[in-house]
């Protein structure tokens, strides 16, 4: 039955973020990533953050989408190509304002990137939320702001700096973002946004204290918060969720936009991207099915069998008499014709192919000449040593200045010879 699941319903793998729970450590994934992926038609499989996982990821195939969403900082020794400005003083009061975030999980980020890198490499649908789009943008070369308020607030005007987390309102907390125009974030909330009067902007729950800082090369940004933090950012090259393509990073959470007390979202758009991301997962699976499908073999009668065999045992016999280049054997003809009838019969090629395989046949012997060649130099120099060996030193010598000699004397009549090609070219033109 399970096989008969994984071709029926989409797999979405969802990695888990460990807490403590009474002393012991809880893997969980936020209920509304979960809704959402099973409203619009796909099963979410959730990958647990446990250690070794990493190298087990083959056994959650078939993969056809992953959603990588909250958790910890990524370790810095995982993008930073440069070095961090922040002082000691700094990243101490960071660890300690982000206490809940700044606990580096290596296996977490080992599960992960490695996901990530599989989505890239395979072309399966990828959606990154919050941590989720850091991850992708790490996995492509991008790096990382390791404390937004230390880097880039701080440097802005006031009225460009924007609190991108609020520990005291997490689900209220709103900052505004503009969208760039023709970006797959305008047609999923072109009915909240003014085209007319060029404002493009809504207000987005986020909850980070890092983000994007060098966006990796191949990606496109969608949206920027007003201190110029990227929001948003997709692959135009791998969007097209008709055709399971879909590659994007939010880093803001659609999914948590919602009117106090109600499950009723801020805006029609928000869940948009989570409805995008199936679309595109469960295009993926059917093309992935399609590629994967393989033909029942056709049960053949006892008669045709025996034929079946006795036309494999001609090709088998002929390839053997061709790599091998030896005579047949009068007895192996009559088996050789049973090949040269099926091949009459049911072959039919065309120039191109005909010389195509003369090509081949020329290569094969081409190829066996030129390894004759090589025994034939090699017993050669086996012979020459065998000479030399039995040699005194000063026949050696002898032989050696003879050699350079001969070597000097051809440079020079080489040389001479193609001066005069040369003078001949330049008196003729």
């Amino acid at each position: 039955m399970a096989s008969d699941l994984s071709v029926i319903l989409p797999r979405v793998l969802i990695v888990s973020r460990r807490t403590v729970r009474k002393n012991k450590f809880v893997d969980f994934v936020g209920e509304y990533h979960l809704d959402l992926i099973v409203s619009y038609g796909a099963v979410p499989v959730i990958v647990p953050r446990v250690n070794g996982v990493h190298m087990l990821l083959d056994s959650f195939e078939p993969i056809h989408g992953v959603l990588l969403c909250e958790g910890e900082d990524i370790d810095p020794s995982l993008y930073q190509d440069e070095t961090s400005n922040l002082s000691a003083e700094e990243l101490e009061e960071i660890r300690r304002m982000h206490a809940s975030d700044t606990a580096i999980d290596s296996e977490k980020d080992s599960i992960e990137l490695r996901l990530a890198k599989l989505c890239l490499e395979r072309n399966i649908p990828y959606l990154g939320i919050c941590r989720g789009s850091q991850v992708l943008n790490v996995a492509c070369g991008g790096t990382l702001y390791q404390d937004i308020e230390n880097e880039v607030s701080r440097k802005c005007q006031e009225f460009q700096r924007v609190k991108h987390i609020d520990y005291d309102n997490y689900d209220g907390h709103r900052h505004v973002i503009k969208v760039i125009q023709n970006s797959p974030l305008q047609d999923w909330f072109k009915e909240s946004l003014d085209n007319k009067d060029q404002n493009m902007e809504i207000f987005v729950n986020s909850y980070h204290h890092q983000g994007v800082k060098r966006l990796a090369q191949r990606f496109v940004p969608m949206a920027f918060a007003p201190d110029g933090l990227i929001e948003g950012f997709y692959d135009p090259d791998a969007y097209n969720p008709e055709e399971g393509k879909f590659i994007m990073g939010l880093q803001f959470h659609p999914e948590r936009m919602r009117h106090p007390e109600t499950d009723e979202f801020d805006y029609p758009g928000c869940p948009k991207a989570y409805q995008e991301f199936v679309k595109a997962v469960v295009a993926y699976q059917k093309k992935l099915n399609s590629t994967n499908a393989v033909a029942k073999p056709v049960r053949l009668n006892q008669e045709m069998e025996k034929k079946r065999k006795v036309i494999l045992r001609s090709f088998s016999l002929a390839r053997d008499l061709y790599t091998n280049g030896q005579d047949m054997h009068p007895s192996e003809q009559s088996e050789l014709e049973a090949g040269a009838e099926f091949l009459e019969s049911n072959t039919a090629l065309s120039l191109q192919q005909e010389n195509r395989l003369k090509q081949m046949g020329a290569t094969i012997r081409n190829g066996s000449s030129y390894i004759e060649k090589l025994k034939l130099n090699e017993e050669r120099e086996i012979l020459a040593r065998n000479v030399m060996g039995k040699m005194s030193a000063e026949q050696l010598s002898d032989l050696l200045s003879f050699y350079r000699m001969m070597g000097q004397i051809c440079s020079e009549v080489l040389e001479r010879k193609l001066n005069g090609i040369v003078n001949d070219t330049t008196a003729a033109s």
